[in-house]
């Protein structure tokens, strides 16, 4: 039945990957960039501004009002930036060659536009829940767009999607990744770093919004900061590969056979489909998660806080992910074949060999510690994305149900990978994905109003 279930889920999960979500996303990319004038272009110096300005803010704290804007960009962040940076990066290159990073390239610059509508609609429909709490994210925007049962049927479905996905098996999913990685490294059994994980988390859980908050304003700086310098220190040291790099890269995405050490068989279509697939999951514009931390932002203008939701795919892709790949290219990691297989090194594996070509068996340890960064900030980030959600389908009361329920999944997720598991949460993504689009692209009016809104009056006023 297992098998069974796998193979399904599997197959629908490809199509929706390779056909459906790249034609949509891409497409609505390709939509809002023409719409919004470009706006990660115009807008990306303020966009940068307003995070970095933000970041050194003190005394601003999240409660039930909300967020600041830097903490909304460090949780929705803290999702974005997760094992996908690290496996998902390496497995696009194994398969795709150097070329998919270049399609991953044009994935973000036209997420960043999407993603920008995305927030300033979360900002647009937030609302004051039950509980005295801010609250929004693509359940609310979803009822705006299409009125009556369709659009209560829509958004109910997104939210079931979004719980299953992310809240529970993603969750699972995230754990799995750190407690692999740290019993490679440091031969600690999976179990005792899965207890470890699930009480972690639950205390972050029953603190609320606050704590989240808090906790992945301090974690994310020092995460990306970690895994850059690590990163460039590698690169460096292979300098005089980097011309190499970008040609791999640039003249990949075109003609994937005409460069040596690429992945065997790699064609144009394989570079585009896992480049694309790969890198809008990663920075998950469109999908319709990170706009339920840009809707708590405290902003004086919805738009104030797009700009800074585009800074967030920038820092994914342009910086995180991009660094992964060109530590995997660099050390000419792509085609390493693993003596014990006898077949090539793909996802995690592949980082962690590119990264031991100098570090040797601290490579381990790096990617074990970027890992646990990465995938807790993951689990604390997709879980505040379900509570949202929780709390539309079932009330206030369902939340503390729901953070034991993640705990539960983190630790059972620590203990084995099932292949079934990981299967279902990428077709769930995929099908979130379809209900967020279709409301973007129903609620284009109203995006262009409130992003004309801005540029004619409220910035001209100076506010």
């Amino acid at each position: 039945m297992e098998k069974m279930l796998n193979d399904i889920f599997s197959t629908l999960g490809s199509y929706l990957s390779n056909y459906i979500l790249i034609a949509a996303l891409l497409g609505g990319g390709i939509w809002f960039t023409v719409k919004l004038g470009f706006i990660q272009v115009k807008g990306f110096g303020e966009g940068m501004r307003r995070t970095f300005g933000g970041m050194f803010k003190k005394g601003d704290k999240a409660g039930a009002d909300g967020m600041s804007s830097f903490q909304a960009l460090a949780t929705a962040i803290a999702a974005q930036v997760g094992t996908g940076n690290i496996a998902g990066a390496a497995t696009a290159l194994a398969i795709g060659g150097p070329g998919a990073i270049f399609w991953m390239w044009i994935a973000a610059f036209l997420g960043m536009a999407t993603i920008y509508a995305e927030a300033i609609m979360a900002q647009k429909y937030k609302k004051v829940g039950d509980d005295g709490e801010v609250t929004g994210g693509p359940v609310y925007y979803i009822r705006a767009a299409f009125s009556g049962t369709f659009g209560k049927v829509l958004a109910g479905i997104f939210a079931v999607l979004i719980t299953l996905a992310l809240g529970f098996m993603g969750n699972a999913v995230q754990s799995n990744s750190i407690a692999a990685a740290f019993n490679t490294a440091f031969g600690l059994p999976q179990w005792i770093m899965g207890i470890i994980l699930a009480v972690l988390a639950l205390f972050v859980f029953l603190g609320g919004t606050g704590r989240i908050a808090k906790i992945t304003e301090l974690i994310v700086p020092i995460m990306a900061a970690f895994y850059i310098i690590g990163s460039l220190i590698v690169i460096l040291f292979n300098a005089k590969e980097i011309p190499y790099a970008l040609h791999a890269i640039v003249v990949g995405a075109f003609a994937p056979s005409s460069i040596v050490g690429g992945a065997a068989g790699a064609t144009i279509k394989l570079a585009l489909t896992k480049g694309v697939a790969r890198g809008l999951f990663s920075n998950e514009a469109g999908m319709g998660s990170t706009p339920h931390a840009h809707a708590v932002a405290k902003v004086n203008h919805p738009v104030e806080q797009g700009f800074v939701a585009m800074i967030g795919v920038f820092i994914d892709t342009f910086v995180i992910l991009n660094l992964t790949a060109l530590v995997i290219i660099t050390t000419h990691s792509i085609s390493w074949i693993d003596p014990a297989t006898q077949k090539p090194l793909t996802g995690a594996a592949l980082s962690q060999h590119a990264f031991s070509t100098l570090y040797g068996k601290g490579g381990d340890v790096f990617i074990a510690i970027c890992m646990f960064f990465f995938a807790f900030s993951t689990i604390l980030g997709w879980y505040f994305f379900g509570q949202a959600n929780i709390k539309y389908l079932f009330g206030v009361k369902a939340v503390k149900i729901y953070s034991v329920i993640v705990a539960v999944c983190v630790f059972l997720g620590s203990l084995a990978e099932v292949e079934l598991v990981w299967t279902m949460q990428d077709t769930f993504n995929s099908l979130m994905v379809i209900p967020n689009i279709l409301a973007l692209f129903a609620l284009t009016g109203m995006i262009k109003k409130v992003h004309d809104d801005y540029f004619q009056n409220f910035k001209k006023k100076g506010k």
